[in-house]
């Protein structure tokens, strides 16, 4: 070989590095977290309507057990309706107004499948007479299982059927 002439280096292989990472990589990663991130938000969701559900049964027990002790029916009435209304806030806020058509009309239409027009009508009139005659333990019968349906967690967008 000629001394004078260029001079070839031997062989290398390239320099590779783990940073920056390709494109592959980012969308992964992107989709990793997008996700997790729905995950937690599911849970979250679930979790809430649990929670829901848990003190809505607590109440209605309490409403059961001081019907048992004390046998009136305005009162009854009367904490059934206010927790009624209180799970209405929270699906649709627009039903709970003052308007007593709204709400009736709440109670005939999505909750008609838990509730016979002799309970809507109870659960509306018989807070404010002095007597009241319903059969109670339908009516909490009725309203535990409009109160699972409704906080069901996919039941929790308004316009959602309970």
């Amino acid at each position: 070989m000629n001394a004078t002439g260029p001079q070839l280096r031997d062989i290398h292989l390239p320099q590779v590095s783990w940073w920056p990472p390709a494109i592959g990589w980012w969308l992964l990663t992107a989709a990793v977290l997008f996700a997790l991130i729905a995950a937690v938000f599911i849970w979250l969701r679930g979790r809430n309507a649990r929670a829901l559900r848990r003190a809505a049964r607590n109440e209605l027990a309490t409403l059961g057990a001081r019907y048992a002790r004390d046998g009136d029916d305005v009162a009854l009435a009367a904490g059934l309706s206010r927790l009624l209304r209180r799970i209405a806030l929270l699906l649709q806020p627009d039903v709970v107004a003052d308007n007593e058509s709204a709400w009736r009309e709440f109670l005939s239409t999505r909750a008609q499948a838990a509730f016979t027009n002799e309970q809507v009508e109870a659960l509306i009139d018989a807070p404010y007479r002095p007597y009241a005659s319903f059969d109670a333990v339908a009516l909490i019968e009725a309203t535990r299982q409009w109160c699972e349906r409704a906080l069901r967690p996919r039941a929790g967008m308004a316009g959602d059927p309970p």
